[in-house]
């Protein structure tokens, strides 16, 4: 199974949930802002969210400044 993150092409060895791959690229605790397909998914749904073959998932990073 494939999936587009950020642009860059990630190979999976079986389907997983949207959490699950936040974890797997260090983001499970991370604040970050998930697409997926062009649709925002809410924090509250990352654990339940199955990505498919093909899925194109965009992670924005919040950063603190002054």
């Amino acid at each position: 199974m494939e999936v587009i993150v950020n642009g860059r092409a990630l190979q999976l060895d079986t389907p997983i949930s949207l959490g699950e791959l936040l974890a797997q690229l260090g983001h499970g605790e991370r604040r970050v802002a998930v697409e997926v397909n062009r649709e925002i998914v809410p924090r509250s749904q990352h654990a339940s969210y199955r990505l498919g073959d093909g899925d194109r998932v965009e992670l924005v990073h919040a950063m603190g400044g002054g």
